[in-house]
């Protein structure tokens, strides 16, 4: 059996011992971190694991399921700033999950690639509208949130979704981005939606490449276990910082995404 980059598929485990598990659990810790505060955790412990001599796919499945660990540990260290969002999350829940099956069961069926033409163009929209969004939420004062939960934002989480299912690098930008844009609260509490609709994306992403994808367990546990602290300690260290801050952390974060997409 082959992979969808023509790689067979008994080729999926690669050895994982000494300095590469310091490594894992390192890289584990810090993505765990970063997807609590800002997302784009993958552009860390994806490339760690190809430099291990994991095939792509593999890679890529394997650090989906160690890091929707991390996810949970998020939304339960961002707990408080989850308060009052029931109907939100609800709305947003469905959109999310569908995409994510989409976008999972895309990266097990199309070439490596598919995605690379736009994924680049969509996190730069993503980090411009996150730059322009207090010039927005001040011109656009006739936005009503009961429109945007009806139509745009379900669309555009769907959208996200299938894109973190296949992928996912800097989901977390383009997630606040449109929270930002149809939503009217504080950065904070996006932020904390933007983990709980990530844990919802890359679960689903992970139940189905543990069903009919190869997992290498090894690097994924440990990923699992390191990303769960991590994300502990990004949500306290997150929840800390100004808007300024937290905005300037997604800018950067989308912009390292697209350079190392394009490289």
């Amino acid at each position: 059996m082959y992979d969808n980059g023509g790689t067979p598929r008994h080729t999926f485990c690669a050895p994982v011992n000494g300095w590469a598990v310091v490594a894992v659990l390192a890289v584990g810790f810090v993505a765990g971190s970063m997807n609590a505060v800002v997302g784009s955790g993958s552009l860390l412990t994806f490339p760690v694991l190809l430099s291990l001599g994991f095939a792509p796919v593999v890679a890529n499945v394997s650090n989906t399921v160690g890091l929707s660990f991390g996810n949970v540990s998020g939304v339960v260290g961002y707990r408080r700033e989850l308060e009052g969002q029931r109907d939100r999350i609800v709305a947003l829940m469905l959109p999310a999950l569908a995409g994510a099956i989409l976008g999972a069961l895309l990266l097990l069926t199309l070439p490596q690639g598919v995605f690379k033409v736009v994924v680049a163009p969509l996190i730069i929209l993503a980090v411009v509208l996150v730059i322009i969004q207090p010039w927005l939420r001040t011109h656009i004062p006739s936005r009503a949130e009961s429109r945007g939960l009806g139509v745009l934002l379900p669309l555009g989480v769907f959208t996200t979704a299938v894109y973190g299912g296949y992928f996912g690098a800097a989901q977390g930008v383009i997630l606040i981005s449109l929270f930002g844009i149809l939503l009217s609260d504080t950065l904070q509490r996006f932020n904390a939606l933007k983990n709980v609709i990530a844990m919802v994306v890359n679960g689903a992403a992970a139940i189905i490449f543990v069903v009919f994808a190869r997992v290498s367990w090894e690097p994924a546990l440990l990923i699992a276990v390191s990303s769960i602290v991590g994300g502990q300690a990004g949500a306290t260290f997150g929840r800390r910082l100004s808007p300024v801050v937290l905005r300037g952390l997604l800018v950067v974060a989308g912009l390292v995404a697209v350079v190392k997409l394009l490289l």
